[in-house]
């Protein structure tokens, strides 16, 4: 064997093997790599379109918890003034129940104090009308009507 029919027949079956390698086995190879590339891009756009979507969707919790935060207080400052506005008809209530009370207690002392008087004027007249009655059946005795004034005195 000559070394430049071995170089020659070397030279033909590596250009036949690289014709039968570009032609039947490197398209489907570089198929799946154009293929892969393109799963690759495309997980890495869904992953930027993923982080863009947490980033909206933190600031879209960001913001409605700044809304809940005022709508919270908003309703516990309404509660507190509604409290307040309870409070203070409760107690504009109480102290009308109270100055009823008072008032119904002076009518109540006042004819108490009317009855009491009208009760004393009864047993006033009741002892004049006595003590006259005494002094009118007894014979005129100046002596006499000064012990019956003085006894009549010590019962009123």
């Amino acid at each position: 064997m000559n070394l430049n029919a071995t170089l020659f027949a070397q030279l033909v079956v590596f250009f036949v093997l690289a014709m039968v390698t570009m032609k039947f086995v490197w398209p489907p190879i570089a198929k799946a790599l154009d293929e892969r590339a393109k799963k690759i891009g495309d997980g890495l756009a869904a992953a930027d379109k993923a982080k863009t979507d947490l980033a909206l969707a933190e600031k879209k919790v960001v913001e409605e918890m700044r809304r809940a935060r005022e709508s919270a207080t908003e309703v516990r400052s309404g509660a507190e003034k509604q409290g307040a506005l309870l409070i203070e008809e409760a107690r504009g209530e109480a102290a009308r129940i109270i100055a009823a009370a008072r008032e119904a207690a002076e009518q109540e002392a006042g004819a108490a104090l009317q009855k009491a008087k009208e009760g004393l004027r009864d047993q006033v007249a009741q002892l004049a009308v006595a003590g006259a009655e005494r002094i009118l059946r007894r014979e005129i005795n100046a002596q006499v009507h000064a012990d019956l004034l003085a006894n009549l005195k010590q019962e009123l």
